[in-house]
């Protein structure tokens, strides 16, 4: 007899403790934290580099996330 083109059985699946996933949790939050001000505060009242160079990079991103910039 054939053998059928999809297995009948599961493929075992290890899980993942959370000891394995936090530091790349964390690392992940700190990015979103870090594009998040790029994307909507430099330029600001908190702006850590000078001139416009990180707003106008930004610009297109912040009217196309609806982060207000005028």
């Amino acid at each position: 007899m054939a053998h059928p083109a999809v297995p009948t059985t599961a493929p075992a699946v290890a899980p993942i403790s959370l000891s394995a996933l936090a530091p790349w949790a964390l690392f992940a939050g700190v990015l979103m934290l870090v594009l998040l001000y790029l994307v909507g505060a430099e330029q600001g009242a908190t702006a850590i580099f000078e001139g416009d160079t990180i707003h106008e990079w930004m610009h297109d991103g912040r009217h196309l996330l609806g982060f207000p910039c005028h």
